[in-house]
């Protein structure tokens, strides 16, 4: 090897040196980073924990147990991406962890996944050992609410979940919708970073403090205010109920383990709180209560008695001295092995809601409820109030309005602002659809023509309404339930003239209308086949307005309709889920009605026979608490509208 070589060598040997060390020190940050994580994970303080496993994960986007435990302290802020991460982590390195595949079923369960979560669970099962009771017990639980979900989930209930918005939810979590009789005024319980504990709880969240917010109009609250001072102590607070005519409040606090305090209104706002006596609280935890409407009985949730330190509901009535006597069990028929909480009692006090991690949950808590019979004097058994009240997550505090419209209650589903919200629940009402039917080609109304709506209900039930136009005014009238889209088939002397689909909005009423007039192609007792006008909708990614392939091929479609009919004009209708604020929904529906206007436009259909609409998430067709029923509603629909287009 000559002068000239060896010196090429040398500095090769350099290189790789450098390269090594280079390597060697990138290994060890990442694999520093991914042990502070993990120290706090063991805590249990999965929100800490979570930035340590993104950075090492900038540096190895590979690295298997990274992406494994911040999948896992992914699920109770974004369950799709913890979904994501642990699945990548599974195909990487399939035994990356010794219970990856519980958590796989765990994932799969929150995801509406629910076939993949029973096998993941079994397969894990298979791994165990004989004397992993535990685990085997976590496995079969796991199963068992897919399986409760799975059923729920086929059976929906007729209601509207609605998130209360951005100004009371944010990111942290939010629970404990406390509402007063006229609707209008809302203490809550806050995690953010607003709350006047100032350093992080044990589990590095922020301590829990008590809100209020006055409403401003239906849908808007005034800027949340934090109850601090007196009320609010420098552990975890949280709200429970306003009693005696709102002038009092029932409260939380963490005090010997946690117990319940009252405070009641001074000058306008709220004294300094006293705890209820020791037949309520003990050196145990206390976590809910609630008072009857007639005051002499407190319902409350402790694991004072409890064997394995879950917490159940027991009651206590009030003695001739105005103090709570000696609790009792509320029984067995309620209380189960798992935490039963947060008791709630309609103003007659025949109906109980409460949350429950046992009975027939669908994973976590879900709300049941429970009918008092006064013939047979006994207590139903509970009842899963169903989905989408319910979900494969945590689901509680479920609180009716004072007029009984709705309901309010925390809970982690999909679509939210981070961890726990807070949500209405209002069961779906009829609306009343009226309007004429009227010949496209003049404008006159068509008397006996025989109006057939027919849809389902979110169960999937048939439903069916019918009604003729009237010989004189050529109007129709018919009562449907709402939120959901309707086939209308018009017929005229056993002829069908047109099929059309619509989509009745939400009525929480039973007095909203809705106006909707048809119009056919129908002149002298002869009709044409407009069924190629019913134009299918198309759909959109999240927070996007690109058109896909297969809406290019719908506009397409639309196109050559338009031109076969130049009479004809459309309204293009733009919506989104509720992910973001109103506003933000308005612009994002109005620029996904334009992507379809524009189109058509550029391929050759008049501007003056077509209308652009934003309705943000105004009219959704279907609850937005899933990833399935979020697409729905990210779409842009188009219908026919009254009148020949102008001339040119």
């Amino acid at each position: 090897m000559d002068h000239l070589d060896k010196r090429l060598f040398r500095s090769s040997l350099f290189a790789l040196a450098l390269l090594f060390m280079a390597t060697s020190a990138m290994a060890q940050s990442t694999r520093q980073l991914i042990r502070s994580g993990d120290k706090l994970f063991e805590q249990t303080n999965f929100r800490a924990a979570l930035p340590f496993y993104e950075r090492a994960l900038e540096r190895e986007p590979d690295n298997a147990k990274a992406l494994y435990r911040a999948g896992i302290s992914l699920i109770a802020f974004d369950k799709e991406k913890a979904s994501e991460y642990i699945y990548k982590a599974y195909s990487l390195k399939p035994r990356v962890e010794d219970d990856v595949l519980y958590w796989l079923g765990r994932v799969d369960l929150v995801n509406y996944e629910f076939d993949k979560a029973i096998q993941h669970a079994q397969e894990y099962q298979k791994t165990l050992g004989k004397r992993d009771i535990e685990g085997k017990e976590q496995a079969t639980l796991l199963v068992q609410h897919a399986r409760n979900a799975k059923k729920e989930v086929a059976s929906p209930r007729d209601v509207f979940v609605k998130n209360l918005g951005p100004t009371v939810n944010t990111p942290f979590s939010e629970h404990s919708p406390v509402i007063s009789k006229d609707n209008n005024y809302l203490l809550f319980t806050s995690r953010g970073q607003n709350t006047t504990g100032g350093k992080e709880a044990d589990d590095g969240e922020y301590f829990e403090d008590i809100f209020e917010t006055r409403r401003l109009g239906p849908d808007t609250w005034e800027t949340p205010r934090s109850l601090s001072g007196v009320l609010n102590g420098t552990g975890h607070d949280a709200s429970i109920q306003l009693i005696d005519n709102d002038s009092k409040l029932l409260l939380y606090r963490q005090d010997e383990n946690g117990d319940i305090f009252v405070s009641s209104r001074e000058g306008g706002d709220w004294g300094k709180p006293a705890k209820l006596n020791r037949n309520i609280n003990s050196r145990d935890f206390e976590s809910d209560a609630y008072v009857t409407a007639d005051g002499q009985t407190i319902y409350f949730s402790t694991n004072r008695f409890s064997e394995n330190g879950d917490l159940d509901i027991y009651y206590a009535k009030r003695d001739k001295n105005g103090e709570w006597g000696e609790p009792k069990n509320f029984g067995n028929g309620v209380n189960t092995g798992f935490d039963e909480d947060s008791p709630y009692f309609t103003p007659d006090g025949l109906t109980m809601y409460f949350s429950s991690r046992g009975h027939t949950t669908m994973g976590g808590y879900d709300i049941f409820t429970i009918k008092y019979d006064t013939v047979a004097r006994r207590w139903s058994r509970p009842v899963n109030v169903g989905y989408p009240i319910n979900t494969p997550d945590d689901d509680t505090y479920y609180r009716l309005s004072g007029d009984g419209s709705l309901a309010y209650l925390s809970s982690y589903r999909m679509g939210g602002y981070g961890e726990k919200d807070i949500y209405t629940i209002n069961y779906i009402k009829n609306a009343i659809v009226r309007g004429h039917v009227y010949s496209l080609r003049d404008s006159s109304i068509i008397p006996g023509v025989e109006l057939v709506f027919t849809g389902k209900t979110a169960a999937g039930a048939p439903l069916e309404y019918r009604d003729v136009t009237k010989p004189d005014s050529g109007n129709y009238q018919v009562t449907v339930l709402s939120l959901r889209p309707y086939t209308i088939t018009l017929s005229k002397d056993g002829a069908t003239l047109a099929t059309e689909q619509f989509e009745v909005p939400l009525s929480l009423s039973d007095t909203t209308v809705v106006e909707k007039d048809f119009y056919i192609d129908f002149v002298g007792g002869s009709s044409i086949d407009v069924s190629s006008y019913a134009f299918k909708k198309i759909y959109f990614d999240t927070d996007k307005y690109d058109l896909r392939p297969e809406s290019i091929r719908e506009l397409d479609n639309i196109v050559r309709i338009m031109k076969a009919n130049p009479d004809l004009r459309i309204s293009v209708d733009g919506h989104t889920d509720s992910r973001m604020p109103d506003s933000y929904n308005m612009l994002l529906g109005e620029n996904r009605a334009n992507a379809a206007y524009e189109y058509l436009i550029q391929q050759g259909v008049p501007a003056n026979r077509l209308i652009s609409r934003s309705y943000g998430e105004r009219r959704p067709i279907a609850p937005n608490n899933s990833a399935e029923n979020m697409q729905l509603n990210r779409r842009t629909e188009f219908t026919i509208i009254k009148g020949d287009a102008p001339k040119q």
